[in-house]
C-alpha cells in the first residue's frame, strides 16, 4: 500500500518529505559503508568507473525520453555523489554540506541576473545565450577559476565529445567556425 501511495505522489513531493528523503540516503548510505564489505572497500579510484557507466546510463534514458529509468539512474548518479561526498568526510577533507554550499555558491554567483550582488540592481538578461556568455565569463573571474574559456574541458572526456564541448564553449564567447 505504501508503494502505491508513494508512486502516485511522484514529482509532487513536500520540501520536508524530499529533505526527509535525502536523510534518509545519507544514513542509507552510511550504514552501508559500515556494514557491507563491497561499500566499505570502495575509493574514489575504484568508484569511477561505475560512475562513468552510471553516467551513460543515465544520458542513454534521456535520449530515450524514459522517464522511468531516468528517476532510477539518477539515483544512481546521486548515489555516486554522496558515495564521493562520504569518502571525502571520512578523509575530512569535504562532506555533502561541503558539497552542496559550494554548488550554490557557484549558482548565485554565476547568475547575477537572479541573484544580484548587494547593492547592485539586477543586470537585464533576456536569453539563454546572453546567459550562456556571462556564464563562460564569470567562470573566469572565480577564484581558482578557468584561465581561459577551454579550460574547464576535462582531459578525460572522450575525443567526440571533448571535441564538441571545445566547440559549444567557443561558441559561448562568440567564436563560431
Amino acid at each position: 500500500m505504501e508503494t502505491a501511495n508513494k508512486n502516485n505522489n511522484r514529482g509532487s513531493h513536500t520540501r520536508e518529505e524530499q529533505m526527509q528523503a535525502f536523510g534518509r540516503l545519507l544514513d542509507v548510505l552510511d550504514e552501508l559503508r559500515v556494514k557491507c564489505p563491497w561499500d566499505r572497500k570502495q575509493t574514489n579510484e575504484s568508484l569511477r568507473p561505475n560512475t562513468i557507466e552510471e553516467t551513460y546510463e543515465l544520458c542513454d534514458a534521456l535520449m530515450k525520453h524514459d522517464t522511468k529509468n531516468i528517476c532510477k539512474e539518477l539515483g544512481d548518479v546521486l548515489l555516486h555523489v554522496c558515495f564521493y561526498a562520504k569518502i571525502g568526510s571520512e578523509t575530512r577533507d569535504f562532506d555533502i554540506a561541503d558539497v552542496c554550499r559550494e554548488l550554490c555558491d557557484k549558482l548565485i554567483f554565476r547568475h547575477p541576473h537572479v541573484f544580484p550582488p548587494k547593492g547592485q540592481d539586477n543586470n537585464h538578461i533576456d536569453t539563454a545565450q546572453q546567459v550562456s556568455e556571462q556564464w563562460e565569463l564569470l567562470k573566469q573571474k572565480e577564484k581558482d577559476g578557468n584561465k581561459s574559456v577551454l579550460a574547464g574541458v576535462p582531459e578525460a572526456l572522450p575525443s567526440l565529445i571533448k571535441a564538441y564541448r571545445i566547440q559549444d564553449k567557443a561558441r559561448n564567447v562568440g567564436f563560431d567556425w
